[in-house]
């Protein structure tokens, strides 16, 4: 029989990119997610279709929340430290 290459999963995941998020990313995710949460919820008697649409964005602020936990976890330093760096204003 012959001998199957493949790869170890320490050659896989070094090939692993996560891309570096911002902050106001995340923050963005809290905050959506708060206001889809307690916010669409008391507009039923308003928006009759405001319970579907507050789990929709909900969903959607979850997912971004994981997103900027998994980038915050995975990705190199220097690239966060490169995005800080395109912000600051030089005088």
């Amino acid at each position: 029989m012959a001998k199957k290459e493949g790869r170890s999963a320490g050659e896989l995941e070094e090939r692993r990119i996560v891309s570096p998020l911002s902050s106001s990313f995340m923050l963005t995710s809290i905050v959506g997610f708060l206001t889809s949460a307690f916010y669409l919820p008391t507009m039923v008697d308003v928006w009759p279709s405001a319970i579907d649409y507050a789990f929709a964005f909900g969903l959607v602020f979850v997912l971004m929340f994981i997103a900027s936990l998994i980038s915050m976890t995975y990705s190199p330093l220097s690239d966060h430290l490169q995005i800080d760096e395109k912000r600051r204003i030089k005088l």
